[in-house]
């Protein structure tokens, strides 16, 4: 779809029509759409593929995004799905030990990260969504593009197995990700703010040995890796797009550097057998100047793009999509909403996430950046770190910060009736 491309509904197309349509079943897509079904509002979430199932998703359930589950009355089931619970986060800055954040102590409700594959995650807003006869998740049923009247957004132009499909909509939420496809086709601007590293993405088999370190620093190489139970996840750090040079030192060398760094990973980094076992993620930093258009809100990756630093993009998305629902669900249920409804959105959800974006820059350009400088000199702590790891009760601001977040939302989206349902 080219950028600025909108279109008008097709003659030789099927037609549909909805109050709302969502562009994308990812955490923002899924968490919308059961907030507004559960509102009683005619909603259509839009999933290019047919199922959820993609690896090296963000994984991480925080807090924040456990009190939602809690205020919809989901946690008890949610809590049931095969997960792993992290509080405390520690890690090596050169020979350096350090405790980087401590969740026990933010006074969250929840007070872990939550480990489970975001699949899981996905299926279950999708299985519980099932009770409401106004949510629709259309699988395999890709947007191609949007449906202009005037100058408002009415509408999504898509592809489904029965071939080419126009959904007429009050209201289309882009919420899909950072490579969406709906904002450049309606032509927002883009604030690229860039990222120093990429990421590598792999699997570590896991025997009886259990350890707690989730980052290790050195002179030009860092990683996480986390314990799922029977693997290692890990997240190997690289200078932005120096993949092919590490690629073309052979698999061995990888391996052997992946092990250097953690000698816990020894016994089975056999299980990284070809390049095809690591996927390589490209960070991007980015954020939309407007979210808005009439007749269209962009939210979660598609209006801001979130470092990987401290695993936060799923719980922003989620709190995009809570705040979403609680400025427009009401309205959406007697009509189309107005262009200062959509923008209230964008001015609830920008201070948060801006602020976010920015820890996560400083993190970016003055550690992963001085992390990645080759060098033989020992690496020493940065004295603010030095400092969190000493004082306990600074380790639960920063835990605080990451798990709970900036202007955590709430549940005040309306639920209807059972008989509406």
């Amino acid at each position: 779809m080219d950028a600025g491309s909108s279109r008008e509904p097709r003659p030789d197309s099927r037609s549909i029509s909805t109050r709302c349509c969502v562009v994308g079943g990812g955490p923002a897509g899924m968490m919308l759409g059961y907030l507004l079904g559960r509102a009683g509002i005619d909603t259509i979430v839009l999933e290019k593929h047919a199922d959820f199932f993609r690896d090296f998703r963000g994984d991480t359930v925080h807090p924040s995004t456990m009190q939602v589950m809690d205020e919809l009355g989901l946690i008890g089931d949610f809590l049931k799905i095969p997960h792993d619970e992290l509080q405390k986060l520690d890690g090596y800055f050169g020979k350096t030990p350090l405790r980087i954040a401590d969740v026990s102590r933010t006074g969250a409700k929840y007070p872990f990260i939550a480990f489970m594959p975001q699949w899981d995650f996905l299926n279950f807003l999708r299985d519980k969504g099932h009770r409401f006869p106004n949510l629709k998740v259309m699988m395999s049923t890709e947007a191609t593009g949007l449906i202009q009247s005037g100058d408002k957004i009415v509408g999504v132009q898509a592809e489904d197995a029965q071939g080419a499909l126009d959904i007429t909509a009050d209201l289309t939420v882009a919420c899909d990700g950072r490579h969406s496809v709906v904002r450049p086709s309606a032509g927002l601007d883009v604030e690229e703010i860039g990222a120093p590293m990429d990421v590598l993405w792999f699997r570590v088999g896991k025997g009886a040995e259990t350890e707690s370190v989730f980052a290790r620093i050195e002179s030009g190489r860092m990683m996480v890796t986390l314990d799922r139970g029977t693997y290692w996840q890990c997240a190997y750090v690289i200078v932005k797009g120096h993949y092919d040079e590490i690629k073309a030192r052979g698999l061995d060398a990888f391996r052997a550097d992946v092990v250097a760094l953690a000698p816990t990973l020894r016994s089975g980094i056999a299980d990284v057998k070809s390049w095809d076992d690591v996927k390589l993620l490209t960070v991007a930093v980015n954020r939309l100047k407007q979210w808005m258009r009439p007749g269209l809100l962009c939210i979660g990756d598609a209006a801001h793009a979130m470092s990987p630093v401290g695993g936060v993009g799923v719980n922003i998305a989620v709190q995009d999509a809570v705040a979403a629902a609680n400025l427009l669900a009401a309205k959406l249920a007697h009509g189309p909403v107005s262009e200062d409804d959509l923008s209230a959105v964008q001015r609830r959800r920008e201070f948060p996430m801006r602020m976010t974006q920015a820890m996560q820059v400083f993190v970016q350009n003055n550690i992963v950046r001085a992390a990645l400088k080759p060098g033989n000199a020992p690496l020493r702590p940065p004295w603010p770190i030095r400092l969190v790891s000493a004082v306990p009760f600074l380790q639960g601001l920063t835990a605080r910060f990451i798990a709970v977040g900036v202007r955590p939302e709430h549940v005040q989206s309306p639920e209807a009736s059972p008989s509406t349902n």
